[in-house]
């Protein structure tokens, strides 16, 4: 059995004066808030808790338990053998190399067990003064509706011009700060395909197409969006051929949340 554990050196004190020191310390720790979530997997856990110096607000993912089919399925994905957590921390390095602004990683660790992973987690600061988009909604708009929409579409775009696919980009896992700064968050299934990289684009782009609320978000901004990520001013024959796409793994969403009275947001009083 073998383990590893790294702290920035920000955080060494601190984590000494509550006690997260090793590995163990880590999966004992107890205080702050568990943050339960639906359909969350049982291997997963999440706690938001608070230091003091510095003073700020960490996340504490931890993983444990992890099925073997799931870990193999990800050394497939990434393509080498890697930690459940390393599906977060090794995207968030590449992608802030890239200037694609992501969450602070403070801490994290791994143990194994032979070829597989016994345990692993996580630690990550909160995104300062931000807040989801599926929040900040349509707030943000009052600064400029389609300077804010050009953005966003910019922010995907460098995303996936980089070669980077999400499988969860809704709104919510979008940050954006007081200044219009962008962040994305829970980068546990980034991955960059070797193939199908056309399918798992769209997916992307449905999830924001479904998690943009109908009855802020207009055809015409969804529209403009469209126009500013690809760089163009009118569609071409192509173009409408993926936005049909878009929106047909948008309905087929909305029609799986409709069998669970679950409503989806772009359907919800749409305007314009």
């Amino acid at each position: 059995m073998s383990e590893m554990m790294h702290i920035i050196p920000e955080f060494t004190d601190c984590f000494k004066k509550i006690g997260l020191e090793s590995i163990d310390d880590v999966f004992k720790f107890s205080g702050g808030q568990n943050l339960i979530k639906e359909n969350l997997a049982s291997f997963r856990q999440r706690i938001k808790f608070e230091t003091e110096n510095p003073k700020t607000t960490l996340f504490l993912k931890r993983y444990q338990n992890i099925p073997a089919s799931k870990q193999i399925d990800n050394w497939f994905s990434r393509r080498r053998r890697i930690s459940t957590m390393d599906c977060d921390r090794r995207p968030a390095e590449i992608l802030s190399r890239l200037g694609i602004n992501v969450p602070k990683t403070v801490a994290f660790g791994v143990q194994w067990q032979g070829i597989f992973e016994k345990r692993s987690f996580i630690i990550t600061e909160k995104v300062p003064n931000a807040e989801s988009l599926e929040k900040r909604l349509p707030a943000l708009f009052f600064k400029g509706r389609k300077k804010f929409i050009e953005h966003l579409a910019a922010f995907v775009s460098k995303f996936h011009k980089a070669g980077f696919r999400h499988r969860d980009l809704y709104l919510c896992h979008i940050f954006c700060d007081d200044a219009g700064k962008f962040t994305l968050i829970d980068l546990n299934r980034v991955f960059k395909p070797m193939v199908f990289g056309g399918k798992f684009l769209v997916k992307d782009l449905a999830q924001l197409y479904y998690s943009s609320p109908g009855s802020v978000i207009t055809r015409a901004d969804r529209l403009r969006f469209y126009l500013a990520y690809t760089g163009k001013t009118k569609l071409s024959i192509c173009d409408r051929i993926l936005i049909r796409k878009i929106k047909s793994k948008a309905k087929q969403m909305a029609k799986h949340d409709k069998k669970h009275n679950r409503y989806a947001p772009f359907e919800n009083n749409r305007v314009g």
